[in-house]
């Protein structure tokens, strides 16, 4: 059983939870990913490692309510367990030599984009945050991430906070201006990171981002999570969650990621268990 040290509503979807996991924490390292189960009945859930205290023996992670797991997972309590919780899985991000690296997270993606962030922060890179969200009520991690960037840019799709527009239109005006990124890492929704790679690419930068397809098992024996990225199929759980934004097939993983979608919102209200019975 994995305890909860720690739990910390940062909007009215999202949730913050620290978890008592030492030998997670002990190997955990920016881009890497675990694997939760509230209880030994529930569903087996990925989610990237937001942060992590080696000396506590402490992994955080954030996640958005919104499928049956995360809301059980929600509805835990300071103190109180988890079933299982494994990792680190995936490959951590290599930062090769970079000394400028734009940093982009959308939405509940800066849960991930922080790490990142923190990562290039401590070995001396300069790092400009780029995030983006709805609007002003759903805005994450601003101080956390305003502590580990050069410069901090957020956008608003309504113009309620910060400026107004899309992370990909920062960024380009940034570009524009004279700023030279050995690098882009970006993460959030499927449509911002194809948006993202686009434009990056007649700059020639490079362009980083973390996959999140259907998984199952996570070490690579289901091949759920398969994507395409430069025309061959790879697995996102032993071969990522990173990949080169520019050979990443968005298209397809967009059609893959939404096909179970009506069925997860039946699920949600009508599950029943078939090892017990009971409705959960």
């Amino acid at each position: 059983m994995f305890k909860i040290v720690s739990k910390k509503e940062l909007n009215e979807a999202v949730t913050m939870l620290e978890i008592e996991a030492p030998f997670v924490a002990k190997k955990a390292k920016a881009g890497q990913f675990i694997i939760f189960r509230v209880d030994e009945y529930s569903e087996r859930v990925p989610l990237t490692i937001a942060d992590y205290d080696r000396e506590k023996g402490t992994v955080t992670i954030i996640f958005q309510k919104v499928g049956l797991s995360t809301k059980l997972l929600g509805e835990k309590k300071e103190g109180e367990s988890i079933a299982d919780f494994v990792g680190p899985l995936g490959v951590a991000t290599d930062y090769e030599n970079f000394k400028k690296v734009a940093v982009i997270g959308g939405g509940v993606g800066c849960a991930i984009a922080y790490p990142q962030a923190k990562a290039l922060h401590q070995m001396g890179v300069e790092v400009d945050v780029i995030v983006g969200f709805r609007n002003k009520d759903i805005v994450i991690l601003e101080e956390e991430m305003k502590a580990v960037s050069t410069n901090y840019y957020l956008t608003t799709d309504d113009g309620s906070y910060g400026e107004k527009g899309f992370v990909t239109d920062k960024l380009k005006s940034l570009i524009e201006a004279g700023n030279h990124y050995d690098a882009v890492i970006a993460i959030g929704p499927i449509p911002m990171m194809k948006f993202v790679s686009i434009a990056t690419k007649p700059y020639g930068i490079k362009t980083i981002v973390s996959l999140n397809p259907i998984m199952i098992d996570g070490t690579g024996m289901c091949g759920g999570c398969r994507v395409t990225v430069g025309g061959k199929i790879k697995f996102a759980c032993v071969d990522g969650p990173d990949f080169d934004g520019h050979e990443v097939d968005f298209d397809e993983l967009m059609n893959r990621n939404s096909i179970y979608k009506e069925r997860e919102a039946e699920e949600a209200q009508t599950h029943i268990c078939r090892l017990t019975g009971e409705k959960r």
